[in-house]
């Protein structure tokens, strides 16, 4: 329905004013008495009664406007208009009385349509709200169910909320169905997350175990004046203590030192005993100084760690097979093996510190509860609990302050 502006006109074209301050309306119908003016002359009549006919028109006109934007309820629209229609009749005023009546006809007539529209396009916005959040719960539900990749998943599922919020005209029930199926998904997720890490720190501990009793032995053999075997036990131990896997971050270097240390007493010891050998040794000192210069020259663990992984076994086994070096080359050469081995584990090290699950959880539980008080801000605002709003919202700053320093961290290292 196109809304023009009603004409206020020429009140002459309208009407007139007696001598005697009789007030007359022309209409299609013929005049009509509205009223009587005293108060002033002619001219001031008929424009005080223009005036009235000139507010009267933008009421039309505003009622007009709300039912083309569809905006507000079309029947209190359609009755608000009937009512002015009926009261057209005798109203105290100067102007197109008749064409007023034909566009407040227009209204009331065109109010039934313009509802039924505002109708199937609500229930269309509902159909498409509810389809939307059907397909983000499922999505939920499968991250919920399926999903290990823990940091992702994580991140989705708070996508997946941010979008829910947005999605509004859904009534009371469905979405309370489908906020259930979200929020159990999330749960599931949750759970098997925190499954997995506590899996995880029970398999550090195990390891944290089984290398303190690698320790132990190790240290039994330390002392051992048998040689050859007791230098075999020394290559499974190492072997064993690999497969143990890595235990907590904080205590698997001083492990492995401990553990290398008892390997240390045994091989110096024996280089000691066997000191008066060093002319036989000299040949296998120029072998590992060749090992060592391929090793230093070919093993680089920040180009390719895997690799280099591969080249340090291969290069300390063969540095155990060819054997004792005269004593006088033995720390230096021993020097330069665990310098490269130093490399090894400085990198290890920076990985592990990269992928660390447990920076990484927390600094998600981090982010998790700034959102948590992000909502009951949400919540304490639209209850008009302004006070408690702002405190939730000063505590979701610090906890994202928190997590953005934790995510910081983990990028930094």
């Amino acid at each position: 329905m196109p809304v023009h502006p009603v004409p206020v006109g020429d009140p002459h074209e309208f009407g007139r004013i007696d001598a005697d301050g009789t007030v007359w309306l022309k209409t299609s119908s013929g005049e009509r008495q509205i009223g009587s003016w005293q108060a002033g002359t002619v001219e001031e009549g008929l424009a005080h009664f223009s005036r009235k006919f000139a507010d009267l028109a933008t009421e039309v006109e505003i009622l007009e406007e709300r039912l083309t934007a569809r905006s507000g309820d079309p029947r209190k629209t359609q009755a608000s208009a009937a009512h002015l229609l009926a009261d057209l009749p005798d109203a105290q005023v100067l102007g197109d009385v008749d064409g007023l009546a034909a566009r407040l006809t227009v209204i009331v007539s065109g109010a039934d349509d313009v509802a039924q529209e505002v109708r199937d396009q609500r229930e269309s916005a509902r159909s498409s709200a509810i389809e939307r959040k059907e397909q983000l719960a499922a999505e939920a539900e499968s991250i919920g169910a399926d999903s290990t990749s823990w940091k992702a998943g994580g991140d989705r599922l708070r996508a997946i909320l941010d979008e829910w919020k947005t999605i509004k005209g859904i009534d009371r029930k469905t979405d309370d169905a489908l906020w259930r199926r979200y929020s159990k998904a999330r749960d599931a997720f949750n759970r098997r997350r925190g499954a997995h890490f506590a899996e995880l720190d029970r398999e550090r501990a195990g390891a944290k175990a089984r290398k303190e009793e690698l320790i132990a032995e190790a240290e039994a053999l330390s002392n051992s004046t048998d040689w050859g075997p007791t230098a075999g036990k020394f290559r499974d131990l190492l072997t064993e203590w690999k497969a143990a896997g890595r235990a907590p971050r904080d205590t698997d270097e001083a492990l492995w030192l401990r553990f290398k240390a008892a390997q240390d007493v045994f091989f110096q010891a024996r280089n000691a005993v066997n000191s008066e050998r060093d002319a036989e040794f000299a040949e296998n000192a120029t072998a590992k100084i060749a090992l060592l210069d391929e090793a230093e020259a070919k093993i680089d663990p920040t180009a390719d760690l895997e690799a280099a992984r591969r080249e340090f076994r291969t290069f300390r086994e063969k540095w155990d097979e060819i054997g004792k070096v005269p004593r006088e080359q033995m720390h230096k050469l021993e020097s330069r093996a665990r310098a490269l081995e130093k490399r090894l584990r400085d990198e290890e090290d920076a990985d592990w510190a990269r992928t660390d699950p447990e920076a990484q959880a927390r600094a998600a539980q981090f982010t998790e509860r700034a959102e948590k008080l992000d909502e009951q801000a949400e919540k304490a605002a639209a209850a008009g609990k302004d006070r408690d709003a702002a405190d939730f919202r000063q505590q979701a700053d610090q906890w994202r302050e928190w997590a953005n320093a934790a995510h910081s961290a983990l990028t930094d290292r």
